[in-house]
């Protein structure tokens, strides 16, 4: 059985890499492989972090002895910065290391944030991978300039698909599920409330999630009637979310790939999403949802709007969703294909 030393987020963190992680353990993909994960961040303030770090490393250090693969799974900024320090260290020991690139906004970082020998070190760390994943074509595309094109396998985040059930459509309720920040597009989803409020007399957004904006919090606090905030929302609970809202937006600025809106095909939700990042794999517009342009209040408003009047056109977009996730998004398939790259880099 492979040996795996795997690392990145505490498994109890809120955010969408500690999701994937938990649903490969769910789905029992420690029993194919003998994995060892060893959280490298928690939530809290900058010394919380960074006394986690190297907690971490000094786990790590002994860990990497009883190994095949590293398997580190990576953002940009912070994330990057910790991950780094990690992966130098592993292939100081000749480890071989797969670097899972899970960021939405890595491109900004690099191309915006770094000057050339900051670029020309993430280039020299990134190769230092015997694999890299990444979760889009579009992302491998952009990692391919760094490193090459032919040494990245995408790997589409994936999930365990519920039973099939007889989703209902008659209800308004919207629901966002994400980190509560401007990033993910929360402000102009709120800006778009007022007016949907005046078509829909009984429209309600819920907003499952972390606040990490007071101004944005205070400006959903405003209509309390139509806006919920439900707090950060997992298991079971979610679930309900899912099943019982009509629709799911997700109008991020830049995404790599959302977990939440993976459920959200599985649960036959219409969907109305941003057009970035590694959501167009996922959303073909006119069939499986609506894709609408970055930061464009009018357009989400539009498209949540669309899908809030014609019942057919919503069930129709959630049916062929939930075909979708079925048929490319199981997490069944995604471990048989993360299995077949650790064998690749063993050389077996």
């Amino acid at each position: 059985m492979i040996k795996v030393l795997m690392i990145g987020p505490a498994r109890s963190v809120h955010g969408g890499i500690s999701g994937v992680v938990n649903n490969y353990y769910e789905a029992g993909f420690d029993r194919k492989v003998r994995l060892r994960y060893i959280g490298t961040m928690v939530e809290g303030g900058r010394l919380r972090k960074l006394i986690q770090a190297g907690i971490a490393w000094l786990r790590f250090l002994p860990a990497l002895s009883g190994c095949d693969i590293v398997h580190v799974n990576m953002a940009s900024d912070n994330s990057y910065r910790r991950k780094s320090v990690f992966i130098r260290t592993a292939k100081l020991f000749r480890k071989k290391i797969v670097i899972h690139q899970h960021g939405g906004d890595f491109e900004t970082f690099y191309r915006k944030e770094q000057d050339e020998k900051g670029r020309e070190r993430i280039r020299r760390v990134l190769g230092m991978g015997d694999a890299f994943l990444v979760l889009a074509p579009a992302w491998k595309k952009f990692f391919g300039e760094i490193i090459g094109e032919e040494r990245i396998t995408v790997l589409p985040d994936a999930i365990a698909i519920p039973a099939a059930y007889e989703k209902a459509y008659k209800n308004h309720d919207v629901l966002f599920l994400g980190r509560l920040c401007r990033e993910k597009g929360v402000g102009e989803l709120l800006s778009c409330v007022p007016d949907l409020v005046r078509e829909f007399p009984d429209f309600h957004l819920y907003l499952g999630g972390i606040w990490e904006d007071e101004t944005l919090r205070n400006l959903s606090e405003q209509d309390k009637k139509h806006v919920t905030w439900l707090g950060w929302v997992s298991g079971e609970e979610k679930n309900r979310w899912l099943r019982r809202c009509r629709i799911l937006t997700l109008p991020s600025w830049f995404e790599g790939q959302s977990v939440s809106l993976l459920e959200a095909m599985a649960n036959y939700c219409g969907i109305v999403a941003a057009d970035t990042g590694g959501i167009p794999q996922m959303i073909v517009p006119e069939k499986t949802g609506i894709l609408v342009p970055v930061k464009d209040a009018s357009a989400l408003r539009e498209g949540i709007a669309c899908l809030l009047r014609e019942e057919d056109l919503c069930k129709r977009f959630g049916e062929a969703a939930r075909k979708k996730a079925e048929t490319e998004f199981g997490i069944e398939e995604n471990m048989r294909t993360l299995l077949g790259i650790y064998e690749k880099v063993l050389g077996g």
